[in-house]
């Protein structure tokens, strides 16, 4: 077999090229606290010096104070793993392992370790992966609720290092039948698992290919690996194996290189980065993608004579080579998209909180709405100055968005992955075409918010606004606003100079068509120049189907008695995969672009929203991008796109664990620096929410694509519902200081878009 004798080196570009069609310039790894809970174990294999026997140990077992410590100070330090390592079943062996457990009030080991994850899980946030070694599929399934990852590595599938005089001899779970037949158990019980093979203790390179091969048809069988580490042997003073000679490094790129050949562009390719002696940027051309797990806090139990490097110093080492350092959680992406299949329902929660829009670990504390300041990590992801040697797919989709030219939405949602110098050439080109398309103005509308009632037939799981009889937990009491009070806040939004009135509400079961009428007409009544801004999508289909009538004769009616312009509310995500999830019972994605399209085919204009940042993922907010464009292409009717990032705090789908926090702080400045260049000439106004990102951010989204900054509002109800902190009016003073700071200009308009002081003799559209 040619492949045997080959220099790594020659294996590199091939390896290289398949590990970034999987993973692009991203290079994973996982912040994580080692927990030994145990060091005693049934087998002896001769490199290892983690197992020992009872009389070496204080205790057979850490008992959950000293546990909790540890995970304690792991989360203290940043840490979102808590790695459980310990030996095969030591009570089968040792009775001083059994009557520590029965003390314990435990059986088996097994029965201890979920005790404690749990508790880990439960007090400190951490989220649990376990390595106990051989287990069966009850096992498996037992273990399943509180780690929503797991692991056995595999080492070797030669039966010959088990004879006598191999590394393996005396260690029955190393057995590689007893262990390939554990990891088939993790695939039928759906467990996301880490294996890999242990090289340069004995075996061949063709017995190292034949070890990847029975994974490789493990993992095609049932999908459930997650990650392939090649690990290298060290030699340690003590042991029977402590003269053997340890395989060089140029060996161990070249496993890693096969195994990028045979596992292909998908799967996890790891190394140890404390167990690599040279560059370790070497291991990138040889097709690697992740480090493992780095801990701040603890050593490695396993090879505790080689430190943890220091990640920024790993990352400075891996740019060096066009890479970004990238921390991901202890379950990987895609099994984080797919978790109703892979990951206990009661592990939902703790991992999506973990989670960002791709799946990898969310940096930081900061969410939309809220008043915590981003901390220095999210800080680093905003500032970094890196210059990567690697061309940059995401610097060459910008540049032809940039021109007017299509790309794939694949290579669009790519953009939302972009970090470091890619970040910041996304924000910038985002900006200068803000500069062509829409100047250096910063638009604002002087306007009110009148939300008219809060009692909604729908049950939309990201609301917390809407209120009903069974929604009494949430903010504040139902309420309905009569047409006086409606009158009221009209003509007081009118007098202190607001051009626009924004009219929206639940979907009241009273209400049908001729209610949507009469606020229109109350509010012309009371000042006819008032533009009246009101309705979504759902209210618009709601009225026209409670007179039996069409969308376009309801939408005529409206115009007719002082309607002028649609909020594009409701619109979430234009995906019906993410809105059966978010608002099963609501109109579909057709039906909400058909009431765009009606109203804007009758001169009525509207603006166009996404609210991101929930259960949805890159590739959903690239498919809402595409519609809106394509329904622009066709009308041309919407005035602005208007990014939502999602406030998570009051929601019910957060507060019931099916939700992220929002999008984070990058995701979100990305969002309006995307928009502006997949929309382009199209929608020219790009409009950021104040309300949900608060001035400092609303600022930076302005420097990214943005030329807009919304209303004053006067009143703003939905966001407070949902937990926003950053109040409900915004002066047209404060406006103005925010938008004078970064060196543009204000200018107030109107909800058209027409400057109000070109506007003759003060009538308004």
């Amino acid at each position: 077999m040619a492949l045997l004798d080959v220099d790594w080196r020659s294996l590199a570009p091939a390896a290289s090229e398949r590990r970034d069609a999987g993973w692009g310039s991203l290079i994973t790894y996982s912040r994580k606290v080692f927990i030994p809970l145990t060091r005693l174990c049934r087998d002896v294999c001769h490199y290892c010096t983690f197992a020992t026997t009872p009389r070496s140990l204080e205790r057979a077992y850490l008992n959950i104070d000293d546990v909790l410590a540890i995970a304690r100070a792991g989360a203290n330090a940043g840490c979102k793993e808590a790695l459980f390592t310990l030996g095969d079943r030591p009570e089968a062996r040792y009775s001083h392992a059994r009557l520590a457990l029965a003390e314990l009030g435990h059986a088996s080991t097994l029965s201890y370790l979920k005790e404690v994850a749990a508790r880990v899980r439960v007090e400190t946030g951490l989220l649990p992966h376990l390595n106990p070694g051989v287990m069966d599929e009850a096992e498996l399934q037992s273990l399943r609720p509180v780690a929503p990852s797991m692991g056995l590595m595999l080492e070797s599938a030669s039966p010959r290092l088990s004879q006598r005089g191999g590394p393996h001899f005396g260690s029955p779970d190393k057995i590689p039948e007893r262990r390939l037949a554990s990891l088939r158990a993790a695939g039928v019980a759906k467990v996301p698992t880490t294996s890999g093979i242990l090289i340069g203790i004995g075996e061949t390179r063709v017995e190292r290919i034949e070890a990847l091969l029975a994974l490789r048809a493990l993992h095609d069988e049932f999908g459930h690996l997650q990650e392939i580490i090649i690990q290298n042997f060290r030699a340690k003073p003590g042991t029977l194996m402590a003269a053997a000679p340890e395989p060089s490094m140029d060996e161990l790129a070249w496993t890693v290189a096969v195994a990028r050949l045979l596992f292909g562009p998908s799967m996890s390719i790891q190394v140890p980065p404390n167990l690599y002696v040279g560059d370790f940027a070497e291991l990138v051309d040889a097709g690697i993608n992740d480090c493992g797990g780095i801990s701040p806090v603890t050593p490695d139990h396993v090879n505790p004579e080689a430190p943890w490097p220091h990640v920024e110093q790993l990352a400075a080492t891996l740019a060096s080579r066009g890479s970004m350092l990238v921390e991901r959680l202890t379950v990987y992406p895609s099994y984080i998209s797919r978790r109703d299949e892979w990951i206990d329902p009661g592990l939902h929660a703790p991992v999506l909180r973990w989670s960002d829009g791709a799946g990898l670990a969310r940096i930081g504390s900061w969410s939309p709405g809220g008043a915590e300041a981003p901390n220095e990590a999210e800080l680093r992801e905003l500032t970094s100055t890196a210059s990567f040697s690697r061309a940059s797919s995401i610097a060459s989709t910008v540049n032809i968005l940039a021109r007017g030219g299509k790309v794939g939405d694949a290579a669009i949602a790519e953009l939302f992955t972009a970090r470091g110098a890619d970040f910041l050439y996304v924000q910038a080109a985002a900006d200068e075409l803000r500069r062509e398309q829409a100047g250096d103005d910063v638009t604002y509308v002087v306007n009110r918010n009148i939300n008219y009632t809060n009692i909604c037939l729908y049950r939309c799981t990201f609301c917390a606004f809407s209120k009903g009889r069974s929604h009494a937990a949430l903010r504040g009491p139902a309420y309905v606003m009569d047409l006086e009070e409606i009158s009221r806040r009209v003509d007081e939004a009118w007098q202190r100079g607001a051009t626009e009135v924004c009219m929206q509400g639940g979907i009241h079961p009273s209400f049908d068509g001729n209610t949507y009428l009469e606020i229109c007409r109350t509010a012309k009544r009371v000042q006819p120049q008032m533009h009246v801004h009101a309705f979504s999508p759902l209210e618009i289909t709601h009225g026209a189907r409670t007179l039996g009538i069409s969308v376009g004769e309801f939408l005529a009616e409206l115009r007719s008695v002082g309607l002028g312009s649609l909020p594009g509310t409701a619109a979430e995500i234009l995906d019906d995969e993410v809105r059966r999830v978010i608002a099963p019972d609501k109109p579909d994605t057709d039906s909400w672009l058909q009431v765009m399209r009606t109203a804007h085919r009758l001169n009525i204009r509207s603006t166009a929203t996404i609210m991101f940042g929930h259960v949805d993922g890159y590739l959903h907010w690239v498919r809402h991008l595409r519609r809106v464009l394509e329904l622009q292409e066709e009308t041309g009717g919407f005035t602005e796109f208007v990014p939502l990032p999602f406030v998570h705090m009051e929601t019910p789908m957060y507060l019931k664990g099916r939700a992220r926090r929002g999008p984070t702080l990058r995701e979100t400045i990305l969002m309006h620096a995307v928009s502006r260049l997949v929309l382009g000439e199209s929608i020219r106004n790009i409009q950021v929410s104040w309300v949900k990102l608060g001035p400092q951010w609303a600022q930076r989204c302005l420097r990214a694509g943005a030329n807009d900054l919304g209303g004053t509002l006067m009143n703003e109800s939905i966001s407070k519902a949902a937990g926003a902190s950053h109040g409900q009016e915004f002066e047209v003073r404060g406006m103005a200081v925010l938008i004078g700071e970064i060196g543009r200009r204000e200018a107030q308009r109107t909800t058209l878009y027409r400057r109000v002081q070109e506007i003759a003799q003060g009538v308004l559209p």
